[in-house]
């Protein structure tokens, strides 16, 4: 039993492959787009006593840390996690991350001021023109944290704050930036990379700008997928099985050439001419606890930045 917070339309191939070729069968309860992760983690906090899944699947390892942290997940280290930077694995084993969607800018081409790091959002040429989604949810609440934890708070509340001076549009989620930006409404956006990728392959006159990859710079934030073990799951040798494939290359290559355009953590992956190898990037040095433990404590300061 496999509970999946990663979008089913991503996710069900992978399993079904890995079903075939495996021969145990899997059942996945999947979240539905409306409901995002909630269902899923709800769920399993709810059995906690009595675990019916063996895996959790999730979108990104704040999640998964969460559930961590609550005792929710067991140890379990898959040699096809070797490979993985440490940065994207629990130390304890209790989470694993794999495959990782890039926070990108997308831009419109041929722009005078090209947007190719954060402070572009700062910068009066692009005055009234940037979109950003709102931070208090999704991939943009985990990029704040991200941007706290590794600038510290008094600068990052500076960025907030020029940001808003240089009338920044603020959008209710990365779809609708994307569409912003492709619509002439904005000159670019931060969002997931499969936003990007999806509209540059519809429309000529856009790009997808890797941010901060110069020197100094503070590089692109990575957001894996992350699987864990379910503490007491009920078939934990399947349950392991399913995870070493999750991991595996050729679970990545896979991932990278479908739709969602997800970068590979091993090196050396093929990738699709849109995404770029992990070791061609400069990688924001992010620590996931660390944004687990910040994402709460800076919604109040969001929510009214959001609201002025």
């Amino acid at each position: 039993m496999v509970y999946v917070s990663q979008d089913r339309v991503f996710a069900e191939p992978i399993l079904k492959v890995f079903e075939k070729a495996s021969g145990i069968a899997v059942q996945a309860f999947y979240d539905n787009q409306d409901a995002k992760t909630s269902r899923v983690m709800e769920r399993l906090i709810a059995e906690k006593d009595n675990p019916r899944a063996d895996v959790y699947w999730a979108s990104d390892p704040v999640r998964a840390e969460l559930l961590s942290q609550q005792g929710l997940s067991q140890p379990y280290r898959s040699t096809n996690a070797e490979g993985i930077p440490d940065q994207f694995k629990n130390p304890s084993a209790n989470w694993t991350g794999f495959s990782a969607r890039a926070r990108v800018i997308l831009a419109k081409s041929g722009l005078a001021e090209r947007p190719d790091s954060l402070p572009a959002y700062t910068d009066p040429h692009h005055r009234g023109r940037a979109v950003i989604a709102n931070p208090l949810q999704g991939a943009s609440a985990m990029h704040m944290a991200a941007l706290f934890n590794l600038w510290g708070d008094e600068r990052a509340r500076a960025f907030l704050d020029a940001m808003k001076r240089n009338g920044v549009k603020i959008s209710a989620s990365d779809a609708e930036s994307a569409d912003l930006v492709v619509s002439g409404a904005a000159d670019f956006a931060l969002v997931d990379s499969y936003h990007a990728v999806s509209r540059l392959r519809q429309h000529h006159n856009l790009e997808v700008i890797f941010p901060d990859q110069h020197e100094g710079g503070g590089g692109v934030l990575l957001i894996p997928n992350a699987v864990l073990m379910v503490r007491g799951a009920p078939h934990q040798r399947n349950a392991q099985s399913l995870i070493d494939d999750l991991l595996s290359k050729e679970t990545e290559r896979r991932l990278a050439f479908d739709d969602c355009a997800q970068i590979p953590l091993h090196s050396g992956i093929e990738t699709p001419p849109e995404i770029r190898r992990i070791e061609a990037l400069q990688v924001m040095k992010v620590d996931f606890p660390a944004i687990a433990r910040k994402m709460p404590e800076i919604q109040p300061l969001l929510k009214t930045w959001a609201r002025r």
